[in-house]
């Protein structure tokens, strides 16, 4: 039978450091101006985003946000 550790909450094993890949605070902060739209989507795609905003806990309209966003970045 395997030994379990004493405190659960101490790491298990050999530590590796990895380089801090988060963005500063001042960097999210950033606004950057947006402008208000109305779109007509199928009804399907609007319940799959639905659908994974609530397994990801998140809001639909900021995953479709965010996908325009990246595509546009993408292409520009």
């Amino acid at each position: 039978m395997k030994r379990k550790p004493n405190d659960m909450d101490q790491p298990i094993g050999k530590l590796t450091r990895i380089k801090d890949f988060l963005p500063a605070p001042q960097e999210l902060a950033v606004l950057e101006d947006t402008v208000k739209v109305t779109i007509a989507l199928k009804k399907s795609s609007v319940e799959i985003f639905k659908h994974m905003a609530h397994r990801y806990h998140t809001k639909y309209q900021r995953m479709i946000r965010e996908l325009v966003d990246k595509y546009a970045t993408q292409y520009s």
